[in-house]
This record gives C-alpha cells, structure tokens and sequence, in this order.
C-alpha cells in the first residue's frame, strides 16, 4: 500500500472531501487548516453502532486552539510529544513549531491523514503518526516527556482510559497537559490520578473569546507522583 506525503497527500485529501479552510492565529505565524467542510457528512453509521464514534476530530475545538498557543511557546528541541485526539493536527503544529519530536495519535485514520497534511502545508514537515485505541495501549508506545491532548474527556467512559495513557506514556520528569473548557467529567478524572501514581500538579485559566465561542480553557499540568 502506498503511503501519500506531501504534495499528494493533499491532493488525495483534496479529492475525497469537499475541503473549507480555517485560519488560527498561534505563535510564528497564523496556520491556514484545511478541514472537511461538513462534519456532518463524516457521521459513519457502522462507527455509530461498533464503539459509538463521531468525527469530532473534524472541527476545530477552542481547546485545541489554546494548547497549540501554549505549546507553540515551549522549549521542545531534544524532547519527545505524544499528543492523544491529534484531529487536525493543529496542537501538533504547534509542537512542532516548538521543537518537539511529535507523535500524533488519534483513533481516526483521516485524522492522522489531515494531521500530517496540515503540518505539511504549514512547517514543509510531517510528525509520526499512529492509529491508537486507548482500550488496547500497544505494547510498544514508548515514554514521552510531555503527553497533550485538547478537550477529549467528554464522556463517562473517557476519564480512566485517559488517566491510564498518560500513566503508561509519560517519562520520569515529564508533564501531561490536559486542556479542557470545563467538562464535568474532568472532575472523575481527577480522582483516579493518585491511584495510578500520578498528581495534579497545577491548572492555568485562559479565558477564550473568539466568535462564536466564550469559554474558561482549563490546561491542567499532571506529573508522576514522584516528580
């Protein structure tokens, strides 16, 4: 099977969706993401009724837009990111941007597919790219120094699975960074850090008011217990 980079990769994706474009305003320099023009259209019936999926991964998400903005300002060079719901791939631009080697997981193959296209369109550069279900870790995922993801716990059954990744992925010395707008769930999540030998370590608010949305984005900074 021949995998697309690049150039064709674009055009592939230019040829299945009927592609919008958004512009995000992040540090170094303003991203123009190409996205499906309807979500709506990506709603799968067999996804439904296997495990209950939905193309969230297709909108851009006020969450997403703040985490990119946090990370595009970090020291990455010489360090490993692994960033959970990649969707777009606007987060990782923002890694990446920053210097991080960046592998950008998701649980939709077109998301990984626009990931590494929009990295392509913005920094001439893709990130690794890896399908995972978060039921069934790889043996092989490896450790990261920073593990990200933007407004994932949105379900009851996503605080443990969340909690358990971040258990399994983050390195000795590494922060996880959770940016969420306020999900009640997040609460839950919380609660089963310690007993996986993680911590809270501490929460930044950054108030997002950018038509039509006005929310408290929440970056919550988890450690190992022993850190």
């Amino acid at each position: 099977m021949t995998v697309l980079r690049g150039r064709p990769l674009v055009k592939e994706l230019e040829r299945r969706f009927v592609i919008a474009h958004s512009q995000v305003d992040l540090p170094g320099g303003t991203v123009d993401l190409m996205h499906p023009e309807n979500t709506d259209a990506l709603i799968s019936e067999e996804d439904m009724v296997r495990d209950d999926r939905l193309p969230y991964w297709a909108d851009i998400w006020p969450s997403s837009r703040v985490l990119a903005r946090a990370l595009a300002v970090e020291s990455g060079a010489g360090r490993t990111m692994l960033e959970l719901g990649a969707g777009l791939g606007l987060a990782t631009i923002g890694a990446m941007r920053a210097g991080y080697d960046v592998l950008a997981s998701d649980y939709y193959d077109d998301a990984l597919l626009f990931t590494s296209a929009n990295a392509w369109r913005t920094l001439e550069r893709e990130p690794r790219t890896r399908m995972i279900d978060w039921r069934d870790l790889p043996a092989d995922l490896g450790i990261f120094d920073r593990v990200v993801a933007a407004d994932v716990i949105y379900e009851d059954r996503y605080p443990p699975l969340v909690a358990n990744v971040i258990a399994r992925a983050l390195a000795p010395g590494g922060v996880a960074t959770i940016a969420d707008p306020g999900r009640p769930m997040v609460e839950q999540f919380f609660e089963l850090l310690p007993g996986l030998g993680l911590r809270l370590r501490n929460t930044e608010l950054i108030e997002y008011d950018e038509a039509p949305a006005k929310q408290t984005i929440r970056l919550h900074h988890i450690v190992l217990l022993i850190a």
